[in-house]
């Protein structure tokens, strides 16, 4: 087995434009979740200290993160 068949480029530009792909779509959740909600999420995690809300926040993204990967990798 030769280099060139355990590293092919394709693979790799195809991880890439799909780890874009991946991101772009949690960015364009995240900010129709932003603008659905009464509060400023940035404002009330930053300044106010919502714990509950940061928490919130994270789970909306690791949940959104698993089904992205999940449709990209069959």
């Amino acid at each position: 087995m030769t280099l060139n068949e355990l590293i092919n480029i394709k693979y790799i530009i195809a991880s890439v434009l799909y780890s874009v792909i991946g991101i772009v779509i949690l960015l364009v959740a995240f900010w129709i979740i932003e603008k659905t909600t009464p509060e400023n999420l940035y404002k009330e995690i930053l300044e106010k200290h919502n714990v509950a809300l940061a928490i919130v926040c994270a789970a909306f993204m690791i949940a959104v993160a698993i089904i992205i990967s999940s449709a990209i990798h069959g």
